[in-house]
């Protein structure tokens, strides 16, 4: 009786151990086709923050707190939190910018590189006249253009692979334990 139940224990084990594999495995190639999806919606955002700024002459909290209505999580968050804090005369526009980039980026599937082409935009915030922000914001579109198609790119490469690599590193555990 005793090795029947080992048996059972033994298998439960096996099964755990797959499923969490698959799981972190599943979970990484989420995040891998996150990525592009969110690097769209900054661009959007972008696109949005150039038309209330530019062309609407919208104050940057109020443009901010529109944008964050109209796009999703965790993107939306960013420009909530950078709103209230221009409304809370906290700091400065960039150093709010700034902690707001700081506070949501780690909720996000984006890279550093995604991040320094925020902040750097950040820098420049309501430092120029219109038609420099106007190149500013295109400079970043530019950017996170091409760090999208980097970002499509490596999906399409890996995220099949990241999923079988996930399950089957969960089988080698299994064997190497049996």
């Amino acid at each position: 009786m005793a090795r029947r139940e080992r048996h059972k224990v033994k298998l439960l084990g096996a099964v755990l151990i797959l499923l969490t594999t698959t799981f972190v495995g599943f979970e990484y190639a989420r995040r891998l086709s996150e990525r592009p999806r969110q690097i769209r919606q900054l661009m959007s955002a972008m696109q949005s923050l150039e038309a209330e700024m530019l062309y609407g002459l919208t104050p940057l909290s109020e443009a901010c707190s529109n944008i964050a209505k109209q796009i999703p999580n965790p993107i939306s968050s960013f420009y909530e939190a950078f709103a209230n804090k221009l409304l809370a005369k906290e700091d400065s526009a960039y150093l709010a910018w700034e902690q707001s980039l700081d506070e949501v980026w780690p909720n996000t599937a984006l890279l550093e590189t995604e991040k320094e082409i925020m902040k750097q935009f950040g820098a420049t915030l309501g430092q120029q006249d219109h038609e420099q922000q106007k190149k500013q914001i295109q400079l970043v579109l530019t950017h996170l253009k091409r760090e999208e198609l980097e970002a499509r790119d490596k999906q399409a490469k890996y995220e099949k692979m990241i999923k079988s690599l996930g399950f089957l590193s969960g089988v080698l555990v299994v064997i190497v334990l049996i």
